[in-house]
């Protein structure tokens, strides 16, 4: 659909066929109109999107106008735009000059449409768990 509506595809973009199974090849999109799947959906899979922008404000006010929120990453080494984007980003996980990645000891999840609570770390085990008040007088 995103082609179909004007996306670019840099590279991948079409099922590997003569394997078996089903396999996609990782996938870059670009310069794709808002309001496409890519611009509104949330992607699991070998899928990248490349987005323009002309300054910081421009890429946070673009990563926030979604309904998701699973993770984040950015790239750059500039000590303000990395506090920004941890303050600003709205995200379960930010993680900047770094891809999205789960690990056991940390905490992860969502926001907005992309989940509720947390799985690993100690709050992860804390959502399995019934918790009692008990008073006695």
């Amino acid at each position: 659909a995103c082609i179909e509506q004007g996306s670019k595809v840099l590279t991948g973009g079409k099922p590997l066929v003569n394997l078996p199974g089903n396999f996609y090849p990782p996938t870059i999109l670009t310069d794709f109109p808002v309001g496409t799947p890519a611009d509104q959906e949330e992607f699991f899979g070998p899928v990248a999107l490349l987005f323009r922008v002309s300054n910081l404000d421009a890429a946070i006010e673009l990563a926030n106008n979604t309904p998701f929120g699973l993770g984040a990453s950015a790239w750059t080494t500039d000590e303000d735009e990395k506090q920004r984007l941890i303050d600003e980003l709205e995200a379960g996980a930010v993680f900047i000059n770094g891809l999205v990645k789960s690990d056991p000891r940390l905490p992860f999840g969502g926001i907005k449409c992309s989940g509720y609570g947390r799985e690993l770390g100690i709050q992860g085990i804390q959502e399995f768990v019934n918790i009692k008040t008990v008073w006695i007088k």
